[in-house]
């Protein structure tokens, strides 16, 4: 059996537990939940600031940690699966389940619960957050802070338009490997909208091209999924796309006509396939 190493918890011979007779390994560890301090953490593809930055962690989100290397800590995010490295710095002892998640596109935790004291965020849409009493229009949160409670829906209160939620982003940066709201790359768009409406949602093109059902660039419309290789974005109607793109370095509505054009022009290729989710 063939694994894919960006969702495998296994290098160099050490392994997850969970893996032990399904794949070798020189030893298999027990993980240690951890979860994400900071507003967002890069995982990284080697323990090294410059290494290429392949997914993110949101704060609030769980970590299983494998082992140790140095200021780094290699593991498996929960929430998509993702195997990397992060910053032991950005990363916590495991806290309270979470109760609530940021569903503003982006929030401000402070300090008191007042809006006149220290600042720290921002929170993208998404994070996680344990709200441990409310106070007014301010909700505490474990290890973060007092938020803006009309910022924060209950765990299984989820929108219902994921193309509402991507055009959200529309002039959000390109970003390789985001998916905080201060930059992220085409798939991360996509996975934050997803999941802001309670759906679960793979970290790359490839996965989540097996989401849903194929259908025609005919029937293609809002919310529908268009790919092309190493490529996605969403319809959001009358022919438009949202997508973050490296053509204009951001997230932005286009007419998919133009997008297909001028991914053909660059030697990219027509579209692999159209999904409805």
């Amino acid at each position: 059996m063939k694994f894919d190493p960006r969702i495998t918890p296994c290098r160099d011979g050490v392994a997850a537990r969970s893996l032990e007779g399904v794949l070798e390994a020189e030893v298999y560890l027990d993980p240690k939940a951890m979860s994400c301090t900071a507003a967002a953490a890069a995982i990284r593809s080697a323990p090294d600031a410059g290494a290429e930055q392949m997914d993110q962690l949101l704060f609030g989100e769980r970590f299983e940690v494998i082992e140790e290397e140095g200021a780094w800590l290699f593991g498996q995010a929960a929430r998509d699966g993702y195997v990397g490295f992060v910053e032991a710095a950005a990363l916590g002892p495991a806290g309270p389940m979470p109760t609530h998640r940021v569903s503003a596109l982006r929030t401000y935790a402070f300090a008191e619960a007042s809006i006149k004291s220290r600042a720290a965020g921002p929170y993208s849409i998404n994070s996680l957050v344990a709200v441990e009493t409310v106070e007014g229009k301010l909700a505490k949160a474990a290890g973060a802070g007092w938020m803006t409670a009309a910022h924060l829906e209950p765990i299984g209160m989820f929108e219902d338009d994921w193309a509402a939620v991507a055009e959200r982003f529309v002039g959000a940066p390109y970003l390789w490997g985001g998916r905080e709201s201060l930059g992220l790359d085409c798939s991360g768009l996509i996975q934050q909208a997803l999941f802001a409406c309670g759906r679960a949602c793979p970290r790359d093109t490839d996965m989540q091209e097996e989401l849903g059902r194929a259908i025609a660039a005919a029937d293609f419309g809002r919310g529908d999924l268009v790919f092309w290789k190493g490529h996605v974005a969403m319809g959001v109607g009358d022919g438009r796309i949202v997508h973050a793109n490296g053509h204009h370095m951001a997230t932005v509505v286009e007419a998919l006509a133009d997008a297909i054009a001028r991914i053909a022009a660059a030697g990219s290729g027509e579209p692999t396939s159209y999904r409805r989710v």
